[in-house]
């Protein structure tokens, strides 16, 4: 029997094991009982508030009692998280490294549901000139040689996320490498804290426009300007992944994951463009251009 096909028959079983029941005289009440799912999740999600807002207005539409326990790292973690089965919900944006996880059965992509891009982000006197370069490739090539020279900073997170993994393709496309260079920095830490690293030593970054503008707007990032934007190769696109492992393979995750999935294709799309244009947008409209970037994306390197 198909997963799908289980899963239809066994809703009964899952309505009583997630709620409790009171019989009364005239009536029957409804009380659902918490149940807890651990998710693994991109630190962009989750500094800007997204997923928090996207669970509890879940929780409210649907009378259910979900607790997710969140796990923000880099994409490349969680993909990791997920596949051991550490978590089993997973939010991530880093297409080629899901590709590999898709490709060895550990992972079931359940929806494309968001994306923003990525930008190159700097001091405003952009001492590499990468304002003026015709693409993020050229770009990097003037970050690269002006660094050589003394002029410019880069700070990488250096940790395998999403945005990190960008980073190196694009670095990989320059046939540059600035691995060991003394202006080539890596934080090791989330976007948040990589930007503003970026901002304390005047340098350049890759970051996803939702981390850049949410820092910006809450002052925490003051001396770092957009430089550098790139439709070809700067679209960011976020996934949503239910993990394959034993730990997650039971009737109660598979209803609260195609439960969320199905919230958040529809209702979850309204709240992303009322509350998070232009940090996060959602995919709704834009289907079809979204899984071509996708795709596209996968085979970046």
């Amino acid at each position: 029997m198909g997963k799908m096909l289980y899963l239809a028959t066994a809703l009964m079983i899952i309505a009583a094991g997630l709620a409790g029941y009171f019989i009364g005289s005239s009536r029957a009440v409804v009380m659902y009982q918490q149940y807890s799912v651990t998710v693994a999740t991109t630190t962009s999600l989750y500094q800007i508030g997204v997923l928090n807002d996207l669970f509890d207005d879940f929780n409210r539409f649907t009378g259910l009692n979900v607790r997710f326990n969140v796990l923000a790292k880099g994409s490349g973690e969680a993909l990791r998280l997920l596949a051991d089965g550490s978590a089993c919900l997973g939010f991530v944006h880093a297409p080629s490294l899901e590709l590999q996880y898709l490709n060895q059965g550990r992972i079931e992509r359940l929806a494309t549901f968001a994306y923003n891009d990525f930008i190159v982000v700097g001091p405003s006197n952009d001492p590499a000139n990468i304002s003026s370069a015709p693409n993020v490739i050229e770009a990097f090539k003037r970050i690269y040689n002006a660094g050589e020279v003394g002029l410019a900073k880069f700070v990488s997170r250096g940790d395998m996320s999403g945005t990190n993994v960008r980073e190196l393709q694009i670095w990989n496309l320059t046939k540059l490498n600035p691995e060991g260079r003394a202006w080539y920095l890596k934080s090791g830490q989330g976007m948040a804290q990589t930007l503003i690293m970026a901002d304390d030593l005047n340098a350049y970054t890759l970051t996803d426009r939702g981390t850049y503008l949410n820092l910006v707007n809450q002052g925490r990032v003051k001396n770092l300007v957009v430089l550098k934007e790139d439709p070809l190769y700067l679209v960011n696109v976020y996934s949503m992944y239910l993990s394959k492992a034993g730990s997650c393979d039971n009737p109660y995750t598979w209803y609260i994951a195609y439960k969320f999935r199905d919230y958040l294709m529809d209702r979850g799309q309204d709240l992303l463009s009322a509350k998070y244009k232009g940090l996060v947008n959602p995919v709704k409209g834009n289907e079809t251009w979204i899984e071509e970037a996708w795709e596209a994306l996968t085979k970046l390197g």
